[in-house]
């Protein structure tokens, strides 16, 4: 098996941030992703093709889970009271 078989890309974006949340909402559930094409060209000007990887076993997992409805992020954030 070569070693570019052992990873699939669930996701290819344009900019460095999209890709690091991607890779740490995948983390945070469990599922070990990285990021891949983050060369200084693509840091430098913020676009560049940039996949997020997982494991070939964790891909229907990570999948679903990038696919599916999440909750608005903007509600957890607000603070009692506000």
């Amino acid at each position: 098996m070569k070693r570019e078989d052992e990873f699939k890309t669930v996701i290819t974006v344009n900019d460095p941030i999209s890709a690091q949340m991607v890779a740490g909402m995948l983390n945070e559930n469990g599922i070990p992703a990285a990021v891949f094409g983050l060369d200084s060209t693509a840091m430098l000007n913020g676009v560049g093709n940039i996949d997020v990887k997982v494991n070939a076993s964790d891909y229907d997992a990570a999948m679903e889970l990038i696919n599916s409805p999440g909750e608005d992020i903007a509600e957890e954030e607000e603070e009692p009271g506000d």
